[in-house]
């Protein structure tokens, strides 16, 4: 298990390139990562979460990163203009990737604002992500927590200091032109689709 203070650092993308699991601070919180393209990874991540039929987050750098894994485009462009943002959007997905939704057929999408975690975005591809925390407990809010709940469990970690002061991201989906809020978070979006 190893443990780095940067994103930068360029051995995090090797690792998760290479298939690892590693705890990093998120654009919210720290979140367990993956790269979303490997099955096997993102199946490694979901039983250390012990998650079934409930499927995490995909971060990406763009939009772009995202078709590739197999999104559809169309369904990208109409969400676009609410990111980047700590916003979280539920898209419908194929079959061919019931691997990352679990069968539920959707999942949560996120840009995140430019920076280190875009950097490494940029790297390693989109990411499998979910919050760094044992079911019912709360979220870490620092790296000895996160050890704490996963000890050697993953492959690395990367200590971005105390984020306890972060929100979760909201998490939305658009149903007949509405937007329906699923979980308030870090930015506030109404109905209508205003941010506030």
């Amino acid at each position: 298990m190893q443990l780095y203070t940067s994103l930068s650092d360029p051995n995090v993308s090797k690792l998760l390139l290479a298939g690892k699991v590693g705890i990093i601070p998120t654009d919210t919180t720290y979140g367990v990562v993956a790269a979303a393209a490997d099955r096997s990874a993102a199946s490694r991540l979901y039983a250390l979460k012990s998650r079934i039929s409930k499927p995490g987050t995909i971060i990406a750098n763009n939009i772009e990163q995202l078709v590739s894994l197999g999104v559809t485009r169309r369904y990208l462009k109409a969400v676009e203009n609410f990111w980047p943002n700590p916003i979280s959007i539920e898209i419908p997905l194929d079959e061919h990737l019931d691997y990352l939704h679990q069968g539920t057929g959707r999942m949560a999408f996120r840009l995140p604002l430019p920076g280190d975690l875009t950097n490494l975005l940029s790297r390693c591809g989109p990411l499998l992500t979910t919050s760094a925390n044992s079911p019912g407990k709360p979220v870490a809010t620092t790296m000895a927590e996160a050890q704490n709940y996963f000890g050697s469990s993953v492959d690395f970690y990367v200590d971005g200091g105390d984020l306890a002061g972060r929100q979760p991201s909201t998490i939305i989906r658009i149903i007949d032109d509405a937007i329906d809020v699923i979980r308030p978070g870090a930015i506030k979006v109404d109905e209508h689709g205003n941010i506030g």
